[in-house]
C-alpha cells in the first residue's frame, strides 16, 4: 500500500505548480528556439535566468534520498515531484534535478572521496557545472554492458583511458566539466561483472574529443544532448577511481534504481500533459459534422490513456515505496516493470495525441513530436525493454521453481473436474 503524501510533499507540489505556471510553461517556446538556434554546443540563456529563481524559491536539489545535501525526501516523496517536473522538458534542469546530473551526483555522494565531493559534487549541487556519463559504445551491443570494450589501465599513480563512446548524455554542453566513465580494468576476470570499473574523468583532460552531437529523431540538445566522444590515452590520477577496481556494476545498480523512478514519473507527467492536449484539441476541432471529441475512436483512446497513465503512476510509486522500505535489491522486479511499462505507455499516449492533432502533431506546435521522441528513447536508455522483460521473467520463473512443488498438473487433473465448464 502506498502511503499518503506527506505535508512536505504537498507543500512542494503547490510551490512547483506555481513556479511551472509562472516561469516554465511561458518560456518553453523560447527554450526550444534557443536550442534550435544556438545548437547543442552552447549554453542556453533561459537556463541562466530561471535557475537562480528556482534556487531562491527553495525548489532546488529535491532528489538525493538519505543525504543531508538534498531536500530530505524519500524516493516515493520525490517521485510525486518528478511527475510535475516531467510535464516540461525545460523544467528538470531549472530545478537542478535533471539526468544525468542527478545520477552522477548520487554516485559521487555515495562512492566518491571527500576530495571528489569538494571538487565535483559541490559545484554540481550549486548548478555551477554539468556532468556526463559515458557507458554506451557504438561497436558493441551495449544493452549487455559486459560487452563494453573501453580500457582503463593502471600506470603507476595514474589510469590511462581509451574508449569510443556514444549517447553520452550532456557531453556537448560547454558547462559539462566532469564525466563518469565506465570501462574495463580487468578484462580477463572470469566473473564478467567484475571486469568493469567507473572512474571520474575531467572533460578538459587531454585526449578527449567530442566528435559530434547525436540527434534523437532530429532533435539536437533537447534536453539530453547525446554525443559521440573519443577518449585517447586520457590520463587521470589513480585516486579518481570510484569505490575500487571491478566495482562498476555495483555502482551502476545503485545509480540506476532511483534514476528509473525519476524517468518513469517524469513520463507520467508528460503523458498527463499529452492527454490534456489530446482532449483540448479534440474539443476544438470538427470533422464530419461533429467535434472530434464526439468520435467514438477518440473517446476510446482518451479512456485508454487515462487507464494507462494511472496504472503506470501507481506501479511507479509502488516501486519507489518498496525501494524506500526494503531496498533497491528487493524492489528490482518492480523497478524492471516500471521501466518496461512507462515508456511504452508514454509512446502510445503521444501517438494518440499526434493523431488528434493531425499534421500539426508531427511538428513542434503542440509538443507532441518531441514528447514522442523523448519517450521513445527511454525504451532504450537505462536498458532496453527486452533486457528488463528477460530479467523480470527470470525472477518469476525462479520464484515458481523455489516452491519445490512436484510439477505442474492441469487443473482438471488436480480437481477431478473442469471448473471452467462447471463439471
Amino acid at each position: 500500500m502506498i502511503p499518503d503524501k506527506s505535508a512536505a510533499v504537498i507543500d512542494y507540489e503547490a510551490r512547483l505548480k506555481d513556479f511551472m505556471d509562472e516561469y516554465i510553461y511561458p518560456n518553453e517556446a523560447r527554450f526550444f528556439r534557443e536550442a534550435e538556434e544556438l545548437g547543442p554546443f552552447a549554453t542556453y540563456p533561459i537556463m541562466g535566468e530561471l535557475k537562480p529563481k528556482a534556487r531562491a524559491a527553495g525548489l532546488w536539489n529535491l532528489f538525493l534520498p538519505d543525504s543531508d545535501k538534498g531536500a530530505g525526501l524519500s524516493n516515493l516523496e520525490y517521485g510525486h515531484l518528478c511527475e510535475i517536473m516531467g510535464r516540461s522538458f525545460l523544467a528538470p534542469e531549472v530545478f537542478n534535478c535533471n539526468a544525468p546530473d542527478t545520477g552522477n551526483m548520487e554516485v559521487i555522494e555515495r562512492f566518491g572521496t571527500e576530495a571528489d565531493k569538494e571538487r565535483w559534487l559541490k559545484p554540481l549541487l550549486a548548478g555551477e557545472i554539468r556532468s556526463c556519463f559515458a557507458m554506451t559504445e557504438p561497436d558493441v551491443a551495449s544493452s549487455d554492458a559486459t560487452n563494453i570494450q573501453a580500457e582503463i589501465t593502471r600506470e603507476g599513480d595514474e589510469y590511462v583511458i581509451n574508449g569510443h563512446k556514444w549517447y553520452t548524455t550532456g557531453a556537448s554542453n560547454p558547462a559539462t566539466k566532469i564525466c563518469i566513465f565506465m570501462g574495463k580494468t580487468d578484462p580477463g576476470n572470469p566473473d564478467r561483472h567484475k571486469q568493469q570499473s567507473m572512474i571520474l574523468v575531467p572533460m578538459d583532460a587531454p585526449g578527449i574529443t567530442v566528435l559530434r552531437s547525436l540527434p534523437v529523431f532530429g532533435y539536437y540538445g533537447v534536453p539530453d544532448r547525446a554525443s559521440e566522444v573519443l577518449f585517447e590515452n586520457v590520463r587521470v590520477p589513480a585516486a579518481n577511481m570510484l569505490l575500487g577496481e571491478g566495482r562498476g556494476f555495483e555502482i551502476a545498480q545503485a545509480r540506476l534504481g532511483p534514476g528509473r523512478i525519476h524517468h518513469c514519473m517524469r513520463l507520467v507527467g508528460m503523458a498527463e500533459r499529452l492527454l490534456e492536449t489530446m482532449v483540448d484539441r479534440a474539443l476544438q476541432r470538427v470533422a464530419f459534422g461533429k467535434p472530434v471529441a464526439d468520435q467514438g475512436v477518440t473517446r476510446e483512446r482518451i479512456a485508454n490513456a487515462r487507464i494507462m497513465i494511472d496504472q503506470c503512476r501507481l506501479l511507479t510509486l509502488h516501486a519507489a515505496h518498496k525501494m524506500d522500505t526494503v531496498g533497491n535489491k528487493e524492489a528490482r522486479a518492480e523497478i524492471a516493470m516500471i521501466k518496461i511499462a512507462a515508456p511504452v505507455m508514454a509512446c502510445q499516449v503521444a501517438d494518440w495525441a499526434i493523431q488528434v492533432c493531425g499534421g500539426g502533431g508531427t511538428g513542434n506546435d503542440f509538443g507532441t513530436a518531441v514528447a514522442y521522441a523523448g519517450a521513445r528513447v527511454l525504451r532504450l536508455a537505462d536498458g532496453p525493454d527486452e533486457v528488463h522483460r528477460d530479467q523480470l521473467a527470470r525472477m518469476e520463473i525462479k520464484k515458481r521453481k523455489g516452491l519445490n512443488h512436484p510439477g505442474w498438473e492441469p487443473m482438471v487433473t488436480k480437481l477431478g473436474r473442469n471448473p471452467m465448464l462447471g463439471e
